[in-house]
């Protein structure tokens, strides 16, 4: 059994135990973050020092009869998409994102949607960050303020889970997880002990107790949610804010979920009311793209569910240095590089002594391997100088050797761009399994690379 004042060092970014200290972490390469924390008291992080017989576990096949799951609506369409259709009584939602993106805004605009709803749920908005006047004026400049919300500043677990206890709650808000601290675990808030433990006693409340628990988390300068990565795996949902600061428009991404699709998305706008529901993303995301431009194609991507057309840009120019520039917005460098290498490569094109330049417009990130084909195209149609056809969306995997490999949803991918007006699509070869689709568009199968420079000869 672990002895009371018993210590342990603990690297404050990955959440690696040492018995010693040391300057940097083997786990994460970080230097000067570990700490000594005490190892004790009642939290998690001691769980196996207690020892009592244990009782015989009963087990029961697969098959039988479960409770439907009824989902609570939040009043935002958006974020009920990314939640698999509301949410479900019982389940726990890790919410990451940058400082001042949105994380807050949308949370109390969600609470307060639901406690006005007509059989009254109880709400609770606890924060750890902000004073009660700090929420009550964001509320007022939301004009959320006649909202039956119940609002709480305080940061003891202890007081928390009290007061928890004797309510009938159906939706919890912790604003946020790092400031919380357990009196048990002698460690600093913010630490990976606390954040273990302090998520820990909410998260057993909220199986048992039946409310949907919300919970806000930090995230470091790379983007990760700050503290122990094994609070993503007792979470049940993990939602990302993205977006750029000059972009109007925020990006919230499911990447765990474990009551919905992953990769599920839901597209805000910032207004001075707060975040507004975009229903149509692709048209806003084409709203100010320019035709007849070269360097411009739109790509038909898939996020989660939900098609998406957005804009690709590229510009290539001759470099003034001996190593040409490679700068990437809202793609992933390393695969412009390997589609670079591609073209010159397989189409003989010149790519070695110009500078390459990509972007997403709008502030999305793609990271399906299905733009290949756009990112090529568009790289190809800024090299000649030539535009492509302002009502033709693009989509296509590339691999080494040139050719273009067949993507999945293909069918829901040319349903948008018909929708939209768009009237051609280039494409990879129809797939024998592929389900055919009546769709008014003309669609242009492409084999191989070489191929793409006939388009602008």
């Amino acid at each position: 059994m672990a002895k009371k004042d018993a210590k342990q060092y603990v690297c404050q970014n990955c959440g690696s135990v040492y018995p010693k200290w040391q300057g940097k972490c083997d786990a994460c390469g970080e230097w000067n973050t570990i700490v000594e924390e005490q190892v004790g008291g009642e939290g998690f992080s001691n769980l196996n020092s207690r020892r009592s017989k244990g009782k015989i576990i009963d087990f029961v096949p697969l098959s039988g009869s479960q409770q439907k799951v009824e989902r609570l609506s939040t009043g935002i369409r958006e974020l009920d998409r990314v939640c698999g259709g509301g949410l479900v009584p019982g389940s726990v939602i890790l919410v990451g994102g940058d400082p001042g993106i949105g994380k807050s805004t949308l949370l109390l605009q969600a609470c307060a949607k639901i406690a006005s709803l007509p059989d009254r749920p109880e709400v609770y908005y606890i924060s750890g960050e902000e004073a009660i006047d700090q929420v009550r004026i964001r509320a007022k400049r939301l004009q959320l303020e006649q909202a039956p919300v119940n609002l709480a500043s305080s940061t003891d677990i202890r007081d928390i889970v009290a007061t928890l206890e004797k309510s009938n709650a159906a939706v919890v808000i912790i604003d946020s997880i790092q400031t919380m601290y357990l009196d048990e675990v002698e460690s600093t808030p913010g630490s990976v002990t606390q954040v273990r433990a302090c998520s820990y006693e909410l998260i057993k409340l909220a199986k048992r107790k039946g409310f949907t628990l919300f919970l806000v988390g930090h995230v470091t300068k790379q983007g990760a949610i700050a503290g122990p990565r094994v609070l993503e795996h007792m979470v049940d949902t993990v939602l990302y804010f993205e977006g750029e600061r000059g972009h109007h428009f925020r990006i919230l991404r499911a990447v765990k979920n474990r009551y919905g699709a992953t990769d599920e998305i839901g597209v805000f706008e910032m207004q001075d009311q707060g975040l507004v529901e975009v229903e149509n993303p692709s048209a806003l995301f084409l709203a100010e793209r320019q035709g007849n431009i070269s360097g411009s194609c739109v790509f038909a991507g898939i996020e989660g569910s939900r098609p998406l057309l957005v804009e690709i840009q590229a510009l290539v120019s001759p470099t003034g240095y001996a190593s040409p520039r490679r700068a990437v917005v809202g793609w992933d460098g390393n695969r412009m590089s390997m589609i670079l290498a591609v073209l010159e490569a397989r189409c003989g094109l010149n790519l070695s002594s110009q500078d390459v330049y990509l972007n997403i417009a709008g502030g999305l990130r793609i990271t399906e391997p299905a733009a290949d084909l756009a990112v090529a195209m568009a790289v190809i149609s800024s090299l000649t100088n030539k535009p492509l056809p302002a009502d033709m969306v693009i989509f296509g995997e590339i691999g080494l050797s040139g050719e273009i490999r067949a993507v999945s949803q293909p069918s829901l991918r040319l349903k948008e761009a018909s929708k939209l007006g768009f009237a051609s699509a280039l494409t990879p070869p129809t797939h024998s399994k592929e389900k055919k689709v009546n769709v008014e568009i003309n669609r242009f199968e492409i084999g191989n690379v070489q191929r793409l420079i006939n388009w602008f000869n």
